[in-house]
């Protein structure tokens, strides 16, 4: 593990699978309400979330930790906070289109997402080169998550009261 040090990475790994978590309590691919959406062809199937979200949630942690290890005594606090927005942001897209009903608002959420993965991305960067470039596929699929849930948007009117 390096320089990365345990207590960090239990912390980092901690922090992530709330997010996780949180997340999956706010998602629910099976309603009603989901399967009448239109979508498009490009969606993945069902199954690839779980595929693609459990080693992107390890890499996040993990890099987390070797930003966290690494940087300095003034550099930690910035960093914490970053990545715990980044979380929130994480864990919030699912609510917001799932529970909500709100491809809109959780698009607006995600392109928040996208501008906190950019800077969390920089930042780590900024103390250990392959922390940043450990985000890298984490930026790409929510980049991709929000062109599929513009497309959603595009096609769904919004429900009226």
């Amino acid at each position: 593990m390096g320089r990365t040090s345990k207590k960090t990475l239990t912390c980092t790994a901690l922090a992530v699978t709330a997010a996780a978590v949180a997340g999956g309590l706010g998602t629910d691919p099976r309603s009603s309400w989901y399967h009448r959406l239109r979508k498009p062809s490009w969606q993945p199937p069902r199954q690839a979330y779980g595929l693609v979200w459990t080693p992107l949630y390890a890499t996040i942690a993990y890099a987390s930790a070797r930003a966290l290890s690494l940087g300095d005594e003034r550099s930690r606090p910035a960093l914490r906070r970053a990545l715990a927005a980044n979380l929130a942001l994480n864990a919030a897209w699912p609510p917001l289109f799932f529970k909500a009903r709100s491809p809109r608002i959780a698009l607006a959420e995600l392109v928040a997402l996208n501008a906190s993965n950019v800077l969390l991305t920089r930042r780590f960067l900024r103390q250990d080169r392959a922390a940043g470039l450990l985000l890298l596929p984490y930026t790409g699929w929510t980049l991709f998550a929000t062109a599929l849930n513009a497309s959603i948007a595009r096609r769904n009117p919004p429900e009226k009261a």
